[in-house]
């Protein structure tokens, strides 16, 4: 294999991501929310099932838990700007490979409140179709393919369809961004009693997430877990 620039650093590399910037930005030791993700400070919260920071214990959202790998920040937002928008479609299977780590590392955990449960089927994010189009791909799909393999688990991108084309949600506050989703999206497909994983790209507010496991617990899912590659430190 000809050897190419690493993404992060720029240095020769014979994958996307090369073998120090892999071990220095993946491995980040924090404290997070179970629920949501947050990186967690004095405000948390210790409960049988795990950590929780103090908005998830005063209003718990629709989904029961996220993974993320690590904050959406510099410069690991290149990892998720390259994807979205350049068409960089090798990123989604580097990331892809490091949350399969970490959800194999998930399920086999020793400690009851991180262990997670085994997925019955994976799902991305989806696009409105306007805008799948003018892409031409949906990336979280793109990451959702290749992890979905690499768990051994059904991967489905048409469990869920967005029925509404939303205006984008990056200049919304979080109340706009609820509404703006509020009633976007369907489940298309029979869900009961089953543990769904949803993925995204970047983690944000948590608005799109909440607006489908809305969804997908009205049809009677068991549990939904959100399968994030980067999120954002704050709302």
């Amino acid at each position: 294999m000809l050897p190419n620039l690493c993404t992060l650093c720029g240095n020769l590399s014979h994958s996307t991501v090369c073998d120090a910037c892999d071990s220095t930005y993946w491995n980040e030791a924090r404290l997070r929310c179970v629920t949501c993700a947050l990186p967690l400070t004095q405000h948390r919260h210790s409960q049988p099932n795990g950590f929780r920071c103090a908005d998830c214990v005063a209003a718990p959202p629709p989904f029961d838990a996220t993974l993320a790998l690590a904050d959406y920040r510099a410069p690991l937002d290149t990892l998720a700007l390259g994807l979205k928008f350049r068409a960089r479609l090798m990123l989604a299977h580097a990331l892809a490979r490091r949350l399969a780590q970490r959800i194999d590392d998930a399920l086999d955990a020793a400690d009851p409140a991180r262990r997670l449960e085994p997925f019955d089927v994976i799902a991305p994010v989806p696009l409105a179709s306007r805008r799948l189009v003018a892409r031409g791909y949906n990336q979280a799909w793109q990451i959702a393919k290749p992890l979905a393999a690499a768990l051994q688990v059904r991967g489905d991108a048409t469990l869920l369809r967005r029925v509404i084309d939303t205006a984008p949600q990056s200049k919304l506050d979080l109340d706009a961004r609820r509404q703006n989703v509020g009633r976007a999206f369907v489940v298309a497909k029979p869900v009961h009693g089953l543990h769904v994983g949803i993925v995204d790209d970047v983690m944000t507010t948590g608005a799109t997430l909440e607006a489908l496991a809305l969804a997908l617990k009205a049809a009677g899912a068991r549990r939904v877990t959100n399968l994030v590659a980067l999120r954002t430190p704050k709302n």
